[in-house]
């Protein structure tokens, strides 16, 4: 009954989520591939630089948990996508609720990496210190 979890790996943490993908062949589709490589980019970047402890930021910012749960998540985290057709948006959202991070259209990954960095630094953490 001693559980103890893992350092994160950029690796471990791509392979949580689900992606749901626009149909294949459209534009929408094309984005959303642009921006899963900034994700992937991302999560490598903040290991090298961060070791897991970001990553568990991350982590925490879409699910609300820091580590993997012992018995993994339910429901299994995924990741959406905000497209300029539904609605400007310039920072990730999260609902934690369903382990769900929604993820702008970004052009550029230096746009990706600002507005990730900064919606997991300002976000409160549920009072965690």
């Amino acid at each position: 009954m001693c559980y103890n979890p893992r350092p994160l790996t950029a690796d471990q943490v791509d392979g949580l989520f689900h992606i749901r993908w626009s149909e294949e062949g459209s534009n929408q589709k094309r984005e959303e591939r642009t921006v899963v490589a900034f994700w992937r980019d991302y999560l490598q970047d903040v290991e090298e630089e961060d070791g897991s402890k970001k990553l568990g930021d991350i982590l925490a910012f879409a699910t609300g948990s820091d580590a993997v749960p012992p018995i993994g998540f339910s429901p299994q985290p995924s990741l959406e996508f905000l497209h300029p057709s539904g609605g400007a948006a310039k920072f990730p959202v999260a609902n934690t609720c369903i382990s769900c991070l929604r993820l702008p259209i970004y052009s550029t990954y230096n746009c990706f990496k600002t507005n990730m960095d900064f919606a997991i630094r300002n976000t409160q953490g549920f009072g965690m210190p």
